[in-house]
Order: C-alpha cells, then sequence, then structure tokens
C-alpha cells in the first residue's frame, strides 16, 4: 500500500493516497481492527520464523506447549503479559538460530533394522521429552498401539497393523510428531513390528542461543507486509535493538505504515538510584509519537517483572482499548509497582515522555497515555504526545488509504464531479467519526486545497493528482480537574 506524507517539492512517485497531518487538521474514523500486536518470542515448541495467532491465554499452551520459560525462553511471560492487557490479537514469532533442530528417533523391526523414522513435528527442546512404546493392542488382536507420551504424561495413542500404516496414522493426526520412512528401509507393509518401551525422542534443539540482534532486524524486513498495529518485545533491553527498531517504526510511518512500539529498561535500571535520568534519557533518545517508553517495572503474584517484561502488557492495553478510551488512569491487575515515584518524579515523567504506573494507595494504575514524544516538530502540538490522539490519526490515515485504493484511485476520473465524490465519501467518513465521539460534531471540513485548485490556486496539479484539506477537533478524555469549592 504506498501511501505517507507528502512534500509540495518532492512529491512521491508511486500511485497512492498521500496524506500530511497538520495540527489543526487531525481526525479519525469508524473503528476498524486496530487490536493486533507483534511479539517476536523464544520458545522450544512451535512454528520458527513465521506468525503463529494468540487470542486466548489457552492458546499459549496449545501453540507453544507449556506454561512456563526454561532455558532462555521468553514465550510465556511475553504472550501472558499481552493477553493480560487486552490485545484482540496477538502475532507470535518464534525466533531460532541456524542450530534449531527437531527431536527424532528411528524405530526398527524384529530384525533390528531400521524402519520409519519418528520426528517432533516442531524444532525444539520439547520433543526431547517425547516417548514412545509399542506393544500388542489388547482391543484389536493382529494390531499394536504406539503410545506417545510427555514425560510421563500420555499424549497420544496410534493404533495400526503395519509400518506403511503407522506412517498413514501419525502423519494424519499431525499433532506432535511426524513419522516418514527410514532412509534404506526395507518394503513397509510388514508386520515385523517390534515392541519398545519408554524409548526417547533424542537431538531437539530449540535454536535460542544464537540468537542475536541480526535476528530481530531480520523481522523486520518481514513486518513491512504484516498488517499490525503495535509492536513490542519479548523483555529486550539491548541499547542498539531498541533504536534500530524505534528507527524503523519511525521510518515505517512516515510511508504510511501507521504503527507504534513499547519498549521499556532492565529491572536494575527500574530500580536504580538514577532510574529516573535513566528512563528520561531513554525517552529523549526515541522521542517519537510512534515509540512509547515504559518507566517502571510491577509486581504481580510476588514476582517482579521489568518494564521491558511489562512492554507487551502495554501493548495489549493499548490494542484492547476503544478508539474512545484512553489508558490514563487504566487500573491494572498488578500488586504494586517496582519502584515508587515521588510527585515531583511524576511530573518529570508527564513531562519527559515517560509512559508510568504508579501505586495510588488502593490500585496500580496509568499515570497518563503518553508515548515518548518530548520536542514538536514543525505542525505539532501536545496532542501529539498523547497516545489516544495519535491512534486517531492512525486510524483516519489507514482507513482512507484502504478506501481510496479499493474505490478511487484509478477507479473515477479527476473530473469535478469525481472529486465532489471522493469529498462527498471523507465527509461521511468524518461523520462517522463525529457520531462515535472521537472528533466534534460540527468541527470538520473537508475541500480541495485552494494552494492547488481553483482561482487563487498558486501551484497547478498534474491531471492525476487531488489535494485535500482537512479539519476537525480531535475530543480527548478528561484528564485535569479543576474546581473551587465555597463554604459559606
Amino acid at each position: 500500500m504506498a501511501g505517507g506524507a507528502w512534500e509540495a517539492t518532492n512529491l512521491p512517485k508511486l500511485p497512492g493516497f498521500y496524506m500530511n497531518f497538520k495540527s489543526a487538521g487531525l481526525a479519525a474514523i469508524e473503528t476498524g481492527d486496530r487490536g493486533t500486536v507483534v511479539l517476536p518470542i523464544k520458545a522450544h515448541w512451535g512454528k520458527t520464523n513465521s506468525f503463529t495467532t494468540i487470542v486466548t491465554e489457552s492458546d499459549i499452551l496449545n501453540e507453544f506447549g507449556s506454561l512456563e520459560d526454561t532455558n532462555g525462553s521468553t514465550f510465556y511471560k511475553t504472550l501472558k503479559m499481552c493477553t493480560l492487557g487486552g490485545a484482540k490479537k496477538i502475532l507470535a514469532y518464534r525466533l531460532a538460530d541456524s542450530t534449531a533442530k527437531e527431536a527424532s528417533l528411528t524405530l526398527q523391526n524384529e530384525t533390528d533394522t531400521d524402519v520409519v523414522k519418528i520426528t517432533a513435528k516442531y524444532v525444539g527442546e520439547r520433543g526431547n521429552n517425547f516417548k514412545l512404546t509399542i506393544a500388542p493392542s489388547l482391543a484389536n488382536e493382529g494390531t499394536f498401539d504406539m503410545k506417545l507420551y510427555e514425560n510421563t504424561a500420555l499424549l497420544y495413542t496410534y493404533s495400526f497393523a503395519t509400518w506403511a500404516e503407522l506412517i498413514d496414522t501419525v502423519n494424519t493426526a499431525n499433532v506432535y510428531i511426524l513419522a516418514s520412512k527410514a532412509e534404506g528401509s526395507p518394503d513397509i507393509s510388514g508386520k515385523d513390528i517390534k515392541n519398545i518401551t519408554s524409548q526417547a525422542l533424542t537431538g531437539g534443539n530449540s535454536g535460542i542461543t544464537g540468537i542475536s540482534n541480526t535476528d530481530y532486524i531480520k523481522l523486520l524486513d518481514v513486518l513491512e507486509t504484516q498488517e499490525f498495529n503495535i509492536l513490542s518485545l519479548d523483555g529486550v533491553t539491548d541499547e542498539a535493538i531498541q533504536t534500530s527498531i524505534a528507527s524503523w517504526v519511525t521510518r515505517m510511518r512516515t510511508q504510511g505504515k501507521k504503527i507504534m512500539c513499547v519498549m521499556g529498561g532492565s529491572s536494575e535500571d527500574d530500580v536504580a538510584d538514577d532510574a529516573v535520568e535513566k528512563v528520561v534519557q531513554r525517552s529523549a533518545g526515541f522521542n517519537h509519537e510512534g515509540v512509547i517508553n515504559i518507566g517502571t517495572g510491577v509486581i504481580l503474584d510476588d514476582v517482579k517483572y521489568s518494564s521491558a517484561d511489562l512492554a507487551p502488557y502495554v501493548a495489549g492495553l493499548i490494542a484492547g482499548q476503544k478508539m474512545t478510551e484512553s489508558t490514563t488512569y487504566a487500573a491494572t491487575p498488578f500488586d504494586d509497582v517496582t519502584r515508587r515515584w515521588t510527585r515531583s518524579e511524576q511530573e518529570t515523567a508527564v513531562t519527559n515522555g515517560v509512559f508510568l504506573f504508579i501505586n495510588d494507595g488502593r490500585i496500580v494504575k496509568v499515570l497518563q497515555g503518553i508515548n515518548s514524544l518530548i520536542t514538536l516538530r514543525q505542525d505539532q502540538n501536545n496532542a501529539f504526545k498523547k497516545i489516544r490522539s495519535i491512534r486517531t490519526m492512525d486510524a483516519i490515515d489507514t482507513d482512507l488509504q484502504q478506501t481510496a485504493e479499493d474505490n478511487y484511485i484509478g477507479k473515477i476520473n479527476n473530473t469535478t464531479e469525481g472529486q465532489l465524490a471522493l469529498i462527498g465519501a471523507c465527509k461521511q467518513y468524518m461523520e462517522v467519526c463525529a457520531q462515535g465521539g472521537i472528533i466534534e460534531q460540527g468541527t470538520y471540513t473537508v475541500e480541495l486545497n485552494p494552494t492547488y485548485h481553483g482561482d487563487n490556486a498558486t501551484i497547478k496539479p498534474e491531471p492525476d493528482q487531488v489535494y485535500l484539506k482537512w479539519s476537525a477537533h480531535i475530543t480527548d478524555v478528561i484528564e485535569k480537574i479543576f474546581s473551587d469549592f465555597i463554604c459559606e
């Protein structure tokens, strides 16, 4: 999808819908699917270097086979945090290095000849926990049962009469293991089945130890063609990775891909004597409306989570909200924060682009729904510092790009009638926004930009160009209440 910002002195070459957001011309439209979060993870099971969709916490177990993180895995903590935040849809991307390998076991016949190779469905250490037992079936004479265990838990029973049937049965089930004819195997139509007891699959490697910054950067290339709304990390605090991702998000936004990313720091930095200085410095390094910087860790069920661990929760919180909602003062299920910021420190956070959690004495909640933008660029105002406002802007840009491509670009003549049709559709779109409460009724206008169209135009557009001018007043939530109490 071509789109993004445009400059009069450097017009884009590709056909597309190009929009500049000015501080006086912000708007958003009917909410579509704004709730998809991308999370890179490390795991011992599941598809590698591709996306797995997670909707509920039970999906974590179904797709990645465990409810805990061991030996370098990060999937459970990362995905649980995001689902806890309320994400509607998570795209988990399992990273793995070149050492990743499936666990396997070669079955032999009664003459100790290799016949069938059993392989774990996915690369990873989990496959090393699989054990096979083969014995004559007690229910059906002349057949055999192969039972698959994970440690001592029975996962599946495969019934078969011949080696060929075993291969078909295993591959039809296709849940935990796969089967194939062993290299150099004789005819597999025979029934010379050899009994075995608790023989383990071996050789499984999760490919975690060799994962480097490069693997995270490669993921960004994949994400350029993926539809999603928010990106976060699996507890990564490496400055080089965070800087690369922030730069990539900034570039994507200028090219019309309106995404955000959420990142945080280490447990040590969260509670250090100079914690405030460290997190403020991190925000200053990002300084962008598309990047959200978490300032403190939390405690849940006596377990401490760093601000980097907490980033997927914030991504889920943002993605799970309606367009009319704000993360400001959003209540959380956490028991406490790992560091309680003072009043003056909280003011520092608000003015320096730090997304902070506080304990108000009753609950742990978000202080204010802000991004890391500190220094306003040309044509920006303080609305650009609010996550809700940015979501509104992103919504209108994304939806109008799609609408323009589907219904207008290359489909209608660039005549007065065609331009009026485009403007009419845009006004209907704005009315939907107004009815939904994300812009104020009666404040929006859509018209041909007089700089390029009309009798007083100073720049003549090309025959295939239309320049629109928008204005609207974005609504916000009440965040500050000032009152006078008069006692008479």
